[in-house]
């Protein structure tokens, strides 16, 4: 592929989504909806892809012109296909596709059933795996795209327990850390395999992003602070910014990439 004349245009256009049509798993939810608005602000069309329409429309209210739902269950391939097919169908190939959906089950360390944890690890990776490769045919019709995948700084470090002592119910389970860190894997696997079809494989590892419901217990939001070198939590547009670059001409050259947004968790 030829590399993008250097010219001023072109740099101030790096960050443009304009014409690209990223699909996006999981959009209506906490972190969900600060991705899609970052991209949409880009310029990007993004469809989201979900089980709930009722859940999209009151996440985005009145939708903006570019922003869509398609029904979709990642748990089920028939679904993921009937999805990817129908977006092909109204707005042309994929650009982009985004796997951020996730579900799980269970949660105390020690005594999870097999089905539970059989469960999460799907809920974390399976469901990357299953999109990323039902999505391939259009990204290598189109000659190449983007993959980004969602995993977690608890993909790279454990769980600091005392940071929950006093909030156990707001413990990430043992099959949640094994997914991501095999979200991160699948990623560099993928992109090592897809490079030589101009197809990027990259993925995004959150910090301590929690919901409001989890931030009204200010004492444990006061146990993240402690462990996070810039003293705060994350907010949800501060993840908007990776998918963006990631999406973008700006990450052209970037593939097999983890990257950390977590307010510098991972570096102590």
């Amino acid at each position: 592929m030829a590399a993008a004349p250097l010219t001023a245009t072109f740099y101030q256009t790096i960050f443009d989504l304009t014409g690209q049509t990223v699909l996006l798993t999981g959009g209506y939810g906490h972190l969900g909806r600060a991705i899609a608005a970052g991209l949409l602000a880009h310029g990007a069309r993004v469809v989201v892809l979900g089980r709930s329409g009722e859940k999209f429309t009151a996440a985005f209210g009145e939708s903006p012109e570019n922003l869509h739902f398609i029904f979709c269950d990642v748990a089920e391939t028939a679904s993921v296909q009937a999805a990817f097919r129908q977006s092909f169908d109204q707005f042309g190939p994929p650009g982009v596709l985004i796997n951020n959906a996730y579900y799980s089950r269970g949660q105390q360390p020690d005594a999870l059933p097999d089905a539970d944890f059989a469960l999460g690890l799907d809920g974390s990776v399976g469901t990357a795996y299953r999109c990323l490769r039902e999505v391939l045919p259009y990204l290598r019709e189109a000659g190449g795209g983007k993959i980004i995948n969602v995993a977690s700084m608890y993909g790279v470090v454990a769980p600091d327990f005392g940071a929950y002592a006093d909030a156990p119910q707001f413990l990430n389970p043992p099959h949640y850390g094994a997914g991501k860190a095999a979200m991160i894997q699948l990623t560099k696997y993928f992109a090592s395999y897809l490079g030589p079809e101009h197809i990027q494989v990259n993925c995004v590892s959150p910090g301590a992003f929690p919901a409001d419901k989890v931030r009204e217990n200010a004492e444990f939001e006061g146990e993240l602070r402690q462990r996070i070198p810039l003293g705060r939590v994350g907010e949800p547009q501060d993840l908007a910014g990776a998918f963006v670059f990631l999406s973008s001409k700006a990450a052209d050259f970037v593939t097999g990439h983890n990257l950390v947004v977590d307010g510098g968790w991972t570096i102590r």
